[in-house]
């Protein structure tokens, strides 16, 4: 491992430790260091604050004169609700800049670098550079696309169930697997689930962990069938969005609306297009969605190609049974060969239970 790869990972771990907070901003850390020391760290913490680079400018103050700053991402060049980072480091007389990878955002893409190396600042590329794109795969889609990075999540059986036939669901995966949801809940800014699973569960879609913060709640409701005592919808622990189609309840609407619900009536008459509620979630600057369900939910993002990565807990148990409900439903793929792969696959073990994580290839 060279010096540069040793202080990126600082860098790279500072970064990730901010993992949920600075959405729909990137994950950015920062290090300085100036004769074999580190004199200054700075992690990104929320939008709107100062960028990582400014914080450890900040810390290093006259000694990142002549130093090296090496950041998880290109500096900005753009005035947004803070200054251009790329000018505050040439103003503090960095000599050198280590960047993991460039920014994808059109308006930085590549002019940060061309600010610091017209200052005569050396600048190297690409250190750590996956490690990077991967952390922040979430911003990567959202600036470019803008529309939110969607991850599918199911706890299922080794044969894919998520219930047994008579539809008894609690507990599948064991409370080291469940725990670990309720992290990439707090990841994510928004939870989706269908009206089915309301209906059946009466979830409250909440993150359980000390200091967490609640995801933005989403419900696929085409008709307005949820009831008004549902947890989603009095709790007031989140924010619940529904969306519905044109086939729904005018008094229902207005009476969810007076308890601070938000309703969104799509273009459909009697379903609703998940692309339609993807595009609005994106236009309200919701950079990711935790899905979780149920299976014709999983189903309809899927064949709309919408579902950016899967994640499934499975449990080491069987429970078998032609009626016993799946975790991806719908009409399923009529030939093998034009099956969903997943590429970039990982598998872990969490407590009994294992955990897998792909990203579909469409």
């Amino acid at each position: 491992m060279t010096s540069h790869e040793f202080y990126m990972d600082l860098a790279l771990q500072n970064a990730k430790a901010m993992k949920g907070q600075t959405d729909p901003n990137p994950l950015v850390g920062s290090v300085i260091v100036n004769d074999n020391r580190i004199v200054g760290v700075g992690t990104h913490l929320k939008a709107g604050e100062p960028h990582a680079e400014i914080h450890a400018l900040r810390m290093a103050g006259d000694k990142a004169k002549g130093g090296t700053i090496y950041v998880t991402l290109e500096p900005c060049s753009h005035h947004g609700r803070t200054g251009p980072c790329a000018e505050a480091i040439v103003q503090a007389g960095i000599k050198k800049v280590v960047i993991a990878t460039l920014d994808p955002n059109p308006i930085v893409a590549g002019n940060g670098v061309k600010i610091l190396e017209s200052a005569g600042i050396e600048v190297i590329t690409g250190i750590r550079e996956q490690v990077s794109v991967k952390m922040n795969e979430v911003f990567n889609k959202f600036i470019v696309e803008k529309k939110p990075f969607v991850t599918m999540k199911a706890g299922v059986t080794l044969d894919g169930k998520v219930a047994t036939h008579t539809f008894s669901s609690k507990w599948i995966t064991s409370e080291d697997a469940r725990r670990d949801v309720h992290h990439l809940r707090n990841e994510h800014m928004a939870i989706l689930v269908g009206i089915n699973t309301v209906l059946k569960d009466n979830p409250s879609l909440t993150t359980r962990i000390p200091n967490g913060r609640n995801p933005l709640r989403v419900i696929m409701d085409s008709s307005l069938k949820i009831p008004l005592d549902a947890n989603v919808v009095n709790d007031r622990q989140a924010k619940t969005w529904i969306f519905t189609s044109q086939h729904y309840d005018e008094l229902k609407k207005q009476a969810l609306e007076d308890m601070g619900v938000r309703v969104f009536v799509t273009s459909s008459r009697n379903s609703i297009d998940p692309k339609e509620v993807v595009d609005i979630l994106g236009e309200h600057l919701i950079s990711s969605v935790f899905i979780e369900g149920g299976g014709n939910i999983h189903a309809s993002f899927l064949e709309n190609k919408l579902v950016d990565k899967v994640v499934l807990y499975f449990a080491p148990k069987l429970v078998g049974g032609k009626d016993a409900p799946t975790f991806l439903e719908g009409e399923g793929i009529s030939d093998m060969a034009d099956a969903i792969e997943l590429s970039d696959t990982d598998m872990e073990k969490i407590g009994k239970d294992f955990k897998f994580t792909g990203y579909p290839i469409y």
